[in-house]
Protein backbone atom coordinates (compact mmCIF):
# COMPACT_ATOMS: atom_id res chain seq x y z
CA UNK A 1 0.00 0.00 0.00
CA UNK A 2 1.42 3.39 -0.95
CA UNK A 3 2.01 6.05 1.68
CA UNK A 4 0.12 9.29 0.96
CA UNK A 5 2.15 12.42 0.33
CA UNK A 6 2.05 14.89 3.24
CA UNK A 7 0.00 18.02 2.81
CA UNK A 8 2.10 21.14 2.14
CA UNK A 9 3.21 23.03 5.23
CA UNK A 10 4.90 26.37 5.95
CA UNK A 11 8.39 25.04 6.80
CA UNK A 12 9.74 23.68 3.54
CA UNK A 13 9.90 20.19 2.08
CA UNK A 14 11.69 18.66 5.07
CA UNK A 15 8.99 19.84 7.49
CA UNK A 16 5.81 19.89 5.48
CA UNK A 17 3.38 17.48 7.11
CA UNK A 18 0.18 18.18 9.02
CA UNK A 19 -1.34 15.78 11.52
CA UNK A 20 -4.76 17.35 10.99
CA UNK A 21 -7.94 17.00 13.01
CA UNK A 22 -9.58 13.74 13.92
CA UNK A 23 -13.22 13.20 14.79
CA UNK A 24 -13.11 13.44 18.58
CA UNK A 25 -11.21 16.42 19.99
CA UNK A 26 -10.65 17.29 23.63
CA UNK A 27 -9.42 20.59 25.04
CA UNK A 28 -6.42 20.25 27.35
CA UNK A 29 -5.70 23.33 29.48
CA UNK A 30 -2.12 23.06 30.73
CA UNK A 31 -1.13 24.58 34.09
CA UNK A 32 -3.14 27.78 33.67
CA UNK A 33 -2.92 28.89 37.29
CA UNK A 34 -2.43 31.96 39.48
CA UNK A 35 1.36 31.53 39.64
CA UNK A 36 1.46 32.53 35.96
CA UNK A 37 -1.54 34.81 35.58
CA UNK A 38 -1.62 36.88 38.78
CA UNK A 39 0.61 39.94 39.11
CA UNK A 40 3.41 39.13 41.53
CA UNK A 41 3.12 35.39 41.00
CA UNK A 42 6.36 33.42 41.22
CA UNK A 43 6.13 32.58 37.50
CA UNK A 44 4.13 35.65 36.43
CA UNK A 45 3.88 36.24 32.69
CA UNK A 46 4.07 39.76 31.25
CA UNK A 47 0.71 39.69 29.45
CA UNK A 48 -1.35 36.55 30.21
CA UNK A 49 -4.78 38.11 29.63
CA UNK A 50 -5.24 37.29 25.93
CA UNK A 51 -4.21 33.65 26.45
CA UNK A 52 -6.60 33.31 29.40
CA UNK A 53 -9.44 34.75 27.30
CA UNK A 54 -8.64 32.44 24.37
CA UNK A 55 -8.43 29.38 26.64
CA UNK A 56 -11.78 30.34 28.15
CA UNK A 57 -13.30 30.53 24.67
CA UNK A 58 -11.94 27.07 23.81
CA UNK A 59 -13.34 25.60 27.01
CA UNK A 60 -16.76 27.15 26.37
CA UNK A 61 -16.80 25.85 22.78
CA UNK A 62 -15.82 22.35 23.89
CA UNK A 63 -18.54 22.28 26.52
CA UNK A 64 -21.14 23.55 24.05
CA UNK A 65 -20.01 20.98 21.47
CA UNK A 66 -20.06 18.07 23.91
CA UNK A 67 -16.29 17.55 23.80
CA UNK A 68 -14.16 16.68 26.84
CA UNK A 69 -12.26 19.35 28.75
CA UNK A 70 -9.24 18.23 30.79
CA UNK A 71 -7.10 20.41 33.05
CA UNK A 72 -3.62 19.95 34.45
CA UNK A 73 -2.10 21.27 37.66
CA UNK A 74 1.33 20.93 39.25
CA UNK A 75 1.36 19.68 42.84
CA UNK A 76 4.20 18.62 45.15
CA UNK A 77 4.22 17.16 48.61
CA UNK A 78 5.64 19.23 51.42
CA UNK A 79 9.41 19.08 51.27
CA UNK A 80 9.29 18.52 47.48
CA UNK A 81 10.25 14.85 47.77
CA UNK A 82 8.33 14.09 44.57
CA UNK A 83 9.88 16.97 42.63
CA UNK A 84 13.12 15.24 41.70
CA UNK A 85 15.66 17.24 39.74
CA UNK A 86 12.96 19.39 38.12
CA UNK A 87 12.48 21.49 41.25
CA UNK A 88 16.25 21.91 41.49
CA UNK A 89 16.38 23.19 37.95
CA UNK A 90 13.36 25.47 38.43
CA UNK A 91 13.31 26.54 42.10
CA UNK A 92 10.14 28.63 41.58
CA UNK A 93 8.21 25.34 41.34
CA UNK A 94 8.39 25.20 45.14
CA UNK A 95 5.33 27.47 45.02
CA UNK A 96 3.31 24.36 44.13
CA UNK A 97 4.21 22.42 47.29
CA UNK A 98 1.24 21.55 49.47
CA UNK A 99 2.59 23.65 52.36
CA UNK A 100 3.64 26.65 50.24
CA UNK A 101 1.96 29.99 50.98
CA UNK A 102 -0.02 31.97 48.44
CA UNK A 103 -2.18 29.23 46.87
CA UNK A 104 -0.39 29.92 43.59
CA UNK A 105 -1.42 26.55 42.15
CA UNK A 106 -5.11 27.48 42.04
CA UNK A 107 -6.45 27.31 38.50
CA UNK A 108 -7.22 30.64 36.85
CA UNK A 109 -10.34 29.25 35.18
CA UNK A 110 -12.86 27.08 36.99
CA UNK A 111 -13.34 23.46 35.86
CA UNK A 112 -16.93 22.28 35.66
CA UNK A 113 -17.99 19.38 37.89
CA UNK A 114 -16.80 16.14 36.31
CA UNK A 115 -13.99 17.71 34.29
CA UNK A 116 -10.79 15.88 35.24
CA UNK A 117 -7.83 17.73 36.73
CA UNK A 118 -4.63 15.76 36.04
CA UNK A 119 -2.01 16.35 38.73
CA UNK A 120 1.57 16.23 37.48
CA UNK A 121 5.10 16.84 38.76
CA UNK A 122 6.96 17.33 35.48
CA UNK A 123 6.54 19.37 32.32
CA UNK A 124 4.59 16.92 30.16
CA UNK A 125 1.01 16.24 31.15
CA UNK A 126 1.51 12.67 29.91
CA UNK A 127 4.64 11.83 31.93
CA UNK A 128 3.83 9.77 35.02
CA UNK A 129 0.07 10.42 34.79
CA UNK A 130 -3.05 8.61 33.61
CA UNK A 131 -3.80 11.25 30.94
CA UNK A 132 -3.15 8.95 27.95
CA UNK A 133 -5.40 6.11 29.09
CA UNK A 134 -8.03 8.64 30.17
CA UNK A 135 -8.16 10.22 26.72
CA UNK A 136 -8.28 6.81 25.05
CA UNK A 137 -11.14 5.82 27.34
CA UNK A 138 -13.01 8.95 26.28
CA UNK A 139 -12.48 8.09 22.61
CA UNK A 140 -10.35 11.19 22.01
CA UNK A 141 -8.09 11.32 18.95
CA UNK A 142 -7.21 15.04 18.86
CA UNK A 143 -5.79 17.12 21.73
CA UNK A 144 -6.38 20.87 21.53
CA UNK A 145 -3.67 22.37 23.72
CA UNK A 146 -3.90 25.67 25.58
CA UNK A 147 -2.08 27.03 28.61
CA UNK A 148 1.39 27.89 29.83
CA UNK A 149 4.14 28.13 29.18
CA UNK A 150 4.62 27.70 25.45
CA UNK A 151 8.29 26.76 25.73
CA UNK A 152 7.79 24.52 28.74
CA UNK A 153 4.76 22.47 29.68
CA UNK A 154 2.76 23.24 26.54
CA UNK A 155 5.64 22.17 24.33
CA UNK A 156 6.40 19.01 26.34
CA UNK A 157 2.72 18.06 26.43
CA UNK A 158 2.23 18.57 22.70
CA UNK A 159 5.28 16.46 21.91
CA UNK A 160 4.10 13.64 24.17
CA UNK A 161 0.61 13.84 22.70
CA UNK A 162 2.15 13.09 19.32
CA UNK A 163 4.31 10.35 20.85
CA UNK A 164 1.19 8.82 22.39
CA UNK A 165 -0.76 8.70 19.13
CA UNK A 166 -2.95 11.77 19.55
CA UNK A 167 -3.21 14.63 17.05
CA UNK A 168 -1.87 17.74 18.85
CA UNK A 169 -3.38 21.07 17.86
CA UNK A 170 -1.65 23.93 19.72
CA UNK A 171 -3.75 27.09 19.69
CA UNK A 172 -1.48 30.09 19.14
CA UNK A 173 -3.60 32.68 20.95
CA UNK A 174 -4.38 30.39 23.91
CA UNK A 175 -0.76 29.96 25.04
CA UNK A 176 1.72 32.40 26.59
CA UNK A 177 5.34 32.62 27.68
CA UNK A 178 7.88 34.88 29.38
CA UNK A 179 8.41 36.81 26.15
CA UNK A 180 6.88 37.10 22.72
CA UNK A 181 10.12 35.81 21.20
CA UNK A 182 10.06 32.61 23.25
CA UNK A 183 6.39 32.11 22.45
CA UNK A 184 6.80 32.54 18.71
CA UNK A 185 10.05 30.58 18.35
CA UNK A 186 8.64 27.58 20.18
CA UNK A 187 5.40 27.69 18.23
CA UNK A 188 7.43 27.70 15.02
CA UNK A 189 9.43 24.66 16.11
CA UNK A 190 6.36 22.80 17.33
CA UNK A 191 4.60 23.47 14.04
CA UNK A 192 7.61 22.26 12.08
CA UNK A 193 8.04 18.93 13.83
CA UNK A 194 5.64 17.96 16.60
CA UNK A 195 2.18 19.53 16.31
CA UNK A 196 -0.10 21.65 14.19
CA UNK A 197 -0.15 25.23 15.44
CA UNK A 198 -3.57 26.68 14.66
CA UNK A 199 -5.34 29.97 15.21
CA UNK A 200 -8.25 30.34 17.60
CA UNK A 201 -11.00 30.66 14.96
CA UNK A 202 -9.98 27.35 13.36
CA UNK A 203 -10.02 25.57 16.71
CA UNK A 204 -13.37 27.07 17.67
CA UNK A 205 -14.80 25.95 14.36
CA UNK A 206 -13.78 22.34 14.95
CA UNK A 207 -15.01 22.36 18.54
CA UNK A 208 -18.36 23.68 17.41
CA UNK A 209 -19.06 20.33 15.78
CA UNK A 210 -21.15 18.21 18.13
CA UNK A 211 -19.75 14.92 19.38
CA UNK A 212 -21.08 12.14 17.13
Amino acid sequence: MSVPEPAPGPHGSAFSGRVGWGDRPAVLVVDLCRAYTDPGGPLALPAPGPAVDAASALVAAARDGGHPVVWTAVRYTRGLADGGLFVRKVPALAAFAEDAPGEWGELTLEPDPGEPVVVKQYASAFFGTALGPMLLGLGVDTVVVAGVSTSGCVRATAMDALNSGFRPQVVRQACADRSAALHESNLADLDAKYADVVDLPEALGHLGTAHP
